[in-house]
């Protein structure tokens, strides 16, 4: 074995002697046999300017950096590397190593040489990397070509649309003229020329004020609808895209400073109202394609009613209102069986019904609602004409359009004089289409017992005639829909049965027979479904159906289909098979009381016992249902309402009951759709979508439950699972979900931490149900590696640590492991805590020694280990203390126990102990006479 500094001065020599390979040879073996860093650092630093002279420049650079390592200020090393990188073209890695050796000797001239030389190289290869020649310039010129490969064309679009979404790229476009050129290729008329363009323009005006106006502007409002009107779905979607990135850019989604340019940007509202005004002339228009109009309500659902009832200011809803609410009843009343309709898709009119909700629920007072009343009772009278059938049934098609959306309104109208009974003799018309329109109207109107009651008495036997004489299946289907509806105006209440012992299965199974018959168009097949949510109400007729594994199969399929209206009755029918609504359990006293005083008692059908409810859920996770929900769930945010994503969270809590079946859900894709359900929508339904993803996050790898960046948003519902408004069952399994991401990742730890969830578990370990209580402890025992978390122990005046130490000396085993796991990490991390410990309870060595002769071996490693970290804090009076205590007897008995793997970490540490105690003194090793 050679010397390493004989062996490096014998590189030295070989290298001032020009022999560069037998210098490398010395330094690599004096770097083997070198033991002390600093030499090591030196002799690295040596080796790689051998390597700048063989022009090696991957090893010289790496030499430099084991150097750099050893010393960040040793500037010979610096300089080096800063050689080798420019030589591998990394001029800004290289500009920040010469800036160093600068800063250390600024009277360099080569340094300050080389850092100029430098800079320059960097502005010039910015300059060129951005110029609108290497880039923006060079994809328009692609894109524009008409010569050119489809497949370049493809790649030069998806890199505009990239580059885009960047402020600074977005920000380049539009400098070097892009706005036009984007213009260009939408004037070329072709649909992924159009699309690329659209694309890049939302990216561009997203987040950004001015540019969105100044593009808006260019290329006007008229242009953006009219693209958004053709008849292509992505095209018209994208669309959309563009003018809600617009839209959240002008109305203050845009937080950015502008100085001196918040002059030009001026007031965005005049731009705004075109906008709206534009919209409305839209949803109206023959011109505009199914697929637009879809897009255009679906900007006027989301940006015009208000986003909380706290803004005082709705003068939006009210604009839309006077200028716009005729021409969305005019949608509400199309008829597709008649000629000259407005193009619609199949949600177009779902879409119509929930805006006019939407704006009805955002007024304010009495008046303006009875303004709303008055203009659609005015829009009624006009359309109702004897001698116009086609004006009547379009004016009946509108009070169907508010019956499914504001009720209230749509109601008054039927009660209003001659509507009910013209809805009546419609049914009776010889023209098919008028039946048609009238039957759904009186289903619409039969939402509510009282009016149900009054079509029981007057519509039952007219829809059973029609049932029974029309060969029209489209009408047939709506009339026993009807019929349907009319027989579970009882709900589940076993003793307010409608119809006769056997109907409703009857009813029941004529809708499977359509539900399942692929000949039938999907329209049709929906009504069927419309059917079953009512019929399903009968425990017989959910449990006949869950058990026909092709109907429900055929649902599943048709909810996963472009006809997205259908999605309400799938998610009520499925809330009906798994029993997902909320049940009041009803005392057994007032039961009798109830029948006492002869009132009427709800009775539970036997088929809806717990036993029956779960054979049903796993009949349908069998089916196949959650990947249907999470077909579902992508719906578009306006047809997807927050009533229907409550009923999907109510079917997701039934279907994770069992914790079997959590696997299955996950194993499905309902991970990520859950995610939504818990972030938007009805109060209820968060939660219970909440609920769902804490029992999931419990059990589960969080990676593969809620891959890629989804797992962070799962920390906000389950810490609102932590108010102690919710259920105790819903705190626990919050507690248990955070526990098990806590222990994932110290940015985990850091999202649970922000969302301000420490209060609350916190709180927690104080509960006095043992569970709550140990599932708290749990979480902050995988928190407390936190800085954060660590920096609320150290704080003075609260009772954290002494809680910690106290629950230390609980008789519940699992809580012991969590607190003195917790107690362990925190002394360990801070050794300020072993001393305040000390003082926050006098009870502290009891509690310690009793954690040091626990039988449970993790119990006692814990107590161990915190044993060690006391030693180990600098306190020799601590020190001092704990080994005059009986501690010392309790480590020696464990330290010189016989090896055991199952009380292995015990014992290590207790050794551990003992030697600590020796070497700081407090012990003397025991010396053998012999």
């Amino acid at each position: 074995m050679g010397d390493p500094v004989q062996l490096k001065d014998e590189g030295n020599k070989f290298f001032q002697a020009g022999d560069v390979d037998k210098a490398i040879e010395s330094y690599t073996k004096a770097i083997k046999e070198c033991k002390d860093k600093k030499m090591l650092a030196v002799i690295y630093r040596n080796r790689s300017a051998c390597y700048l002279k063989k022009e090696n420049y991957s090893s010289a650079a790496t030499d430099a950096t084991k150097a750099i390592d050893v010393d960040a200020a040793d500037i010979k090393a610096l300089y080096r590397r800063c050689q080798a990188l420019e030589k591998l073209g990394k001029s800004d890695l290289a500009f920040k190593d010469v800036q160093r050796c600068a800063t250390i000797e600024p009277k360099n001239k080569t340094f300050l040489e080389t850092l100029r030389r430098l800079g320059a190289d960097i502005q010039a290869k910015l300059k060129t990397s951005f110029s609108t020649d290497s880039r923006v310039k060079n994809m328009f010129d692609i894109l524009l070509d008409e010569e050119m490969e489809t497949d370049k064309k493809e790649k030069a679009a998806n890199n505009l649309i990239v580059l885009s979404r960047e402020d600074a790229g977005a920000e380049r476009i539009f400098e070097n003229n892009g706005v036009p050129l984007l213009l260009n290729m939408i004037e070329t008329g072709k649909q992924e020329m159009i699309l690329a363009a659209v694309r890049t323009l939302s990216g561009m005006c997203t987040g950004h004020k001015a540019r969105a106006m100044a593009i808006v502007h260019i290329v006007s409002v008229e242009k953006l609808c009219s693209i958004m009107a053709v008849d292509n779905e992505e095209l018209s979607r994208a669309t959309c895209n563009l003018l809600q990135c617009v839209y959240d850019s002008l109305t203050g989604e845009d937080k950015r400073e502008y100085g001196k340019e918040e002059a030009l940007v001026l007031d965005a509202s005049k731009l705004l109202k075109t906008i709206l005004m534009s919209l409305l002339e839209m949803v109206a228009s023959s011109k505009v394609s199914g697929h637009g109009r879809d897009q255009a309500l679906n900007l006027l659902s989301k940006n015009v009613p208000r986003k909380t009832k706290k803004e005082r200011d709705h003068s939006r809803t009210l604009f839309t209102i006077d200028h716009g609410l005729k021409k969305i009843l005019k949608v509400c009343g199309q008829i597709p069986d008649l000629p000259n309709q407005l193009p619609m898709t199949e949600n177009t009119q779902l879409i119509a019904s929930i805006l006019l909700n939407k704006l009805y629920d955002d007024l304010q007072c009495d008046p303006e609602r009875t303004n709303y009343k008055e203009i659609c009772d005015d829009y009624i009278k006009a359309k109702i004409d004897p001698n116009d059938m086609d004006k009547t049934i379009h004016a009946i098609n509108v009070i169907s359009g508010l019956l499914q959306g504001p009720f209230d309104v749509g109601n008054g109208l039927v009660g209003r004089q001659g509507i009910m009974e013209m809805m009546v003799a419609l049914c009776g018309s010889d023209r098919d289409v008028d039946q048609m329109v009238a039957v759904e109207a009186l289903i619409h109107a039969s939402s509510k017992m009282s009016r149900a009651g009054f079509i029981i008495t007057n519509g039952v036997s007219l829809l059973k005639d029609i049932y029974k004489k029309t060969k029209n299946e489209k009408i047939k289907i709506r009339a026993l829909v009807g019929l349907c509806k009319l027989g579970s105006a009882g709900g589940d209440d076993y003793a307010l049965r409608q119809f006769a012992e056997g109907s409703t299965e009857k009813l029941a199974k004529q809708c499977r027979k359509w539900l399942c018959n692929p000949q039938l168009d999907t329209k049709t097949r929906k009504w069927a479904i419309e059917g079953l949510a009512y019929l399903t109400n009968d425990a017989d007729v959910k449990d006949d159906f869950v058990e026909d594994e092709l109907s429900l199969k055929a649902m599943f399929e048709l909810a996963k289909s472009q006809d997205k209206t259908i999605l309400y009755s799938v998610a009520a029918t499925l809330v009906n098979c798994a029993n997902a609504y909320d049940k009041k359990d009803i005392l057994p006293e007032l039961v009798q009381l109830a029948k006492f005083s002869k009132q009427h008692v709800p009775e539970q059908h036997p088929k809806d016992k717990k036993d029956f409810v779960e054979k049903r859920v796993k009949r349908l996770l069998k089916a196949g249902i959650t990947s249907a929900l999470s077909v579902m769930v992508k719906a578009d945010n306006s047809i997807l309402t927050d009533q229907t994503k409550e009923m999907m969270a109510r079917v997701f809590l039934a279907l994770s009951e069992d914790p079997i079946d959590r696997g299955t859900i996950v194993a499905h894709g309902g991970g990520k759709a859950l995610i939504p359900l818990a972030l938007e929508g009805t109060e209820a339904g968060k939660v219970k979508a909440g609920h769902v993803i804490a029992r999931i996050a419990a059990i589960s790898n969080p990676e593969i439950a809620f891959p890629g960046e989804r797992v962070y948003e799962i920390v906000r519902p389950l810490v609102n699972l932590l108010s102690t408004d919710k259920e105790g069952v819903q705190n626990f399994d919050a507690l248990r979900g955070l526990t098990n991401l806590a222990g994932f990742s110290e940015k985990l730890r850091v999202k649970i931490v922000k969302e301000k969830a420490l209060p609350e578990i916190e709180n927690y370990m104080f509960e006095e149900n043992e569970r709550i209580q140990q599932a708290a402890c749990e979480c902050m025992c995988n928190l407390v590696s936190c800085k954060e978390v660590q920096d609320r122990y150290l704080q003075d005046g609260n009772d954290k640590l002494k809680l910690l130490v106290l629950l230390c000396g609980e008789e519940e085993e699992k809580l012991q492991i969590a607190a003195s796991g917790a107690l362990a990490m925190l002394t360990a991390a801070q050794k300020k805590l072993c001393k305040k410990m000390t003082l926050v309870t006098t009870q502290w060595l009891e509690i310690l020694q009793r954690l040091c002769l626990n039988t449970h071996p993790d119990i006692q490693h814990r107590g161990i280990v915190i044993v060690y970290n006391m030693l180990n804090s600098d306190d020799m009076e601590l020190s001092k203390k704990l080994m005059e205590s009986e501690l010392l007897e309790i480590l020696s008995v464990v330290g010189k126990a016989e090896d055991n793997p199952r009380r292995q970490g015990a014992i290590n540490a207790a050794r551990e102990c003992l030697i600590t105690s020796m070497d700081l003194g407090l012990i003397k090793p025991f010396a053998d006479g012999s």
